[in-house]
């Protein structure tokens, strides 16, 4: 199955699709220097298979490479976060 992890800035989100088909995303909203991701949602089909955390690993390691931090309002991402120190450096 082909995993693929894409910023839709028009829409303000990170989607993850499987062999084509979007099986979820996770909303965000630019601040100054930093991401604030607000919402993160998988299809019901997708879960319990790991996208909810590929997505965030996906989502995370975007905004790293543009040297940005992240403002983890989302349960989710916050939680995802939390569980994988070598992530926590981003939280501002």
């Amino acid at each position: 199955m082909s995993t693929e992890i894409t910023d839709n800035a028009e829409q303000g989100r990170y989607e993850i699709r499987l062999d084509g088909e979007l099986a979820g995303f996770a909303e965000y909203e630019r601040g100054e220097g930093a991401v604030v991701f607000t919402h993160t949602e998988v299809d019901s089909a997708f879960e319990g298979k790991g996208v909810g955390g590929a997505l965030a690993r996906g989502a995370l390691d975007d905004v790293r490479s543009q040297g940005l931090s992240v403002v983890p309002l989302c349960p989710f991402i916050k939680k995802w976060i939390r569980k994988h120190p070598d992530y926590q450096d981003l939280v501002r």
